[in-house]
């Protein structure tokens, strides 16, 4: 279908649409960060509040260093665990840009999701949207809709949206951060939830092979464009050398990204597949988003992701090289 046949939905008509009581699968992005997941389950626990049966699910498992915002509500978010009495439910999608972001879901969901919910400039729209590009995380937008419904936040909900919002701001420190993702994080803040914790556990707690992971991706940066651009590349060999798995690789991109001097970070991990997944972030004013639509990705200005198709990692790096140029021009 194209995008074209998709509305653009206010905050209220989403409301309505979510208000009424139905068995809902709240689907998220693979390889799903503190947004997703807290966004996710955040939404879960407001619509049962009004109740709707929901499940949250996703391509991939929540990583293991995010597992504490799922573990007393769901055990797995894999699509094998969903239980029974879902095989009619509403499906509704959180902080998921495009279709190729659903991973394998999409083959058994995409036709019927009803409602997308997301953040991100740049995506491709596949069901009606509210999209809310100026928000700095999707827990700004699950939080509107709550706010919207007249339900109060109590302090599990709140705890998932802050995560959410520190989590895709770097706690607080990217360049998304508005006065309203203040504004959104103080009134979480007001029900009491313990923010260092959350904080700590978001970006002070790094797994033994997570560390072995960023170790390795230090071995392998390299600099491009005197010294402008910096790449990892992380072939799936060297994951199964290391036995470190896709959750302990999300840092990569840090590594290449704090570098003084770089403006451009790139992060190319291999894929059992055989395909590349594509992490940019951006230090300056640079559309990474624009460069990760290029391969069919997107997300935002200065942080997107895409999967690139290449016969080597060398010729996915080739590949990333030639669009950051091109865009650099």
């Amino acid at each position: 279908m194209a995008k074209t046949e998709f509305r653009a939905l206010t905050v209220d008509e989403a409301v309505a649409r979510l208000t009424p009581p139905a068995p809902t699968l709240i689907c998220f992005h693979t390889r799903p960060d503190g947004d997703a997941v807290g966004s996710a389950f955040a939404l879960s626990l407001w619509l049962a509040a009004m109740g709707s049966r929901c499940y949250c699910v996703c391509a991939d498992e929540v990583p293991q260093y995010l597992s504490f915002l799922s573990a007393d509500l769901q055990e797995s978010v894999l699509a094998e665990s969903i239980p029974t009495g879902f095989e009619n439910a509403r499906i509704v999608t959180v902080d998921t840009a495009s279709p190729a972001q659903m991973g394998s879901l999409f083959e058994h969901f995409g036709d019927r999701v009803s409602l997308m919910i997301d953040h991100h400039g740049t995506g491709t729209p596949y069901a009606d949207h509210l999209v809310v590009p100026q928000a700095a995380a999707c827990g700004e937008v699950i939080f509107d809709l709550i706010a919207a419904s007249g339900v109060d936040v109590p302090p599990r909900t709140a705890s998932l949206l802050y995560a959410a919002i520190s989590s895709d701001t770097g706690c607080f420190r990217y360049s998304n951060v508005t006065e309203s993702t203040h504004l959104h994080a103080a009134a979480l803040v007001k029900q009491g939830i313990d923010t260092a914790e959350i904080n700590r556990r978001l970006f002070e707690t790094r797994s033994y092979q997570g560390l072995k992971a960023e170790k390795a991706g230090f071995e392998r940066l390299r600099f491009f464009e005197e010294g402008k651009i910096a790449i990892i590349t992380f072939p799936y060999a060297l994951q199964q050398e290391l036995d470190v798995r896709e959750e302990h690789l999300g840092t990569l991109i840090d590594v290449a990204r704090c570098v003084a001097g770089v403006e451009v970070a790139v992060a190319i991990r291999g894929t059992i597949k055989g395909d590349f997944r594509v992490s940019l972030r951006s230090n300056v004013d640079f559309d990474v988003a624009a460069v990760a639509s290029s391969f069919g990705g997107g997300g935002h200005v200065r942080a997107a992701g895409a999967t690139v198709s290449a016969d080597s990692i060398e010729e996915a790096q080739e590949k990333v090289l030639v669009a950051l140029r091109l865009a650099r021009s």
